[in-house]
């Protein structure tokens, strides 16, 4: 896919981090982007910034998801593109006892349920209701109608302590990257997943400067945070080479997370 200011995007979480840079990026293409968020103010200030369009929603709502669709559409048209960053996480063990009370406790299910609800149900909701609109498409030259990527973590093949909801969730949009494509294949639709290593998104810069230095050692090469612009460039790989389909790609600097 050829990007240019004939195609229209979707970023969602594109008001910081990972889903910014997309933005940036595809935006410095001429591509016309709207931005799924929930924080107003970082959301309008880079639609502004970009010549795009900022939709306050909250992924896991079905009514949310559908007046932002309809409000990117109405603005921009159809998206051809569709960048999945919307994401949160946690860190909870399974059960654990309380060192000073010795009480055991059990990981809140409902705190598990809201992981997966953001980061895996909310994710596959953003692709359905774009892919469905990307069948009113007509076909591109090259035989596509769009392009989806989608966002993991590192952590969906490694998980560390604590991180068994957010490990379940990614491996989830690891797992269901390849049925989508298949599902997709006959109409001209690539699915693909970033599985981001240790990024300086703006949560790991508002760390203690001595914990990011520990987390740049370890990383084997190169030793340091990855740049959001790094996931933005892979990003846009994904979506331009149309023999990318139906693949889920680390982009870590070879780390294999240790278990704490």
């Amino acid at each position: 896919m050829q990007l240019d200011s004939r195609i229209s995007a979707v970023v969602t979480g594109g008001a910081s981090g990972l889903g910014a840079a997309t933005a940036r990026r595809l935006a410095s293409h001429g591509v016309k982007v709207a931005l799924f968020d929930l924080n107003a103010a970082q959301g309008e200030a880079l639609a502004r910034e970009i010549g795009g369009v900022f939709c306050q929603v909250d992924v896991t709502s079905e009514d949310q998801v559908d007046a932002a669709f309809a409000q990117a559409r109405a603005a921009h048209g159809q998206e051809r593109i569709l960048v999945n960053c919307a994401g949160t996480g946690n860190g909870i063990k399974t059960a654990s006892r309380d060192k000073a009370t010795g009480e055991i406790r059990h990981f809140p299910l409902a705190n598990f349920d809201r992981i997966l609800q953001i980061n895996l149900v909310g994710t596959f909701r953003c692709i359905a209701k774009s892919a469905a609109g990307m069948l009113t498409l007509d076909l591109l030259p090259d035989g596509e109608r769009g392009a989806i990527v989608n966002t993991a973590s590192v952590a969906a093949e490694d998980g560390q302590i604590g991180q068994a909801s957010y490990s379940a969730s990614k491996a989830g949009v690891v797992g269901m990257t390849l049925p989508i494509a298949r599902d997709l294949m006959g109409e001209g639709i690539r699915v693909n997943t970033i599985l981001p290593g240790i990024f300086g998104t703006p949560l790991l810069q508002s760390l203690p400067d001595h914990v990011k230095e520990a987390l740049a050692a370890s990383v084997p090469f190169p030793k340091r945070l990855g740049d959001p612009a790094e996931y933005a460039q892979a990003a846009e790989f994904l979506i331009t080479c149309g023999y990318m389909n139906g693949e889920s790609i680390r982009v870590d600097g070879a780390i294999r997370m240790a278990p704490r």
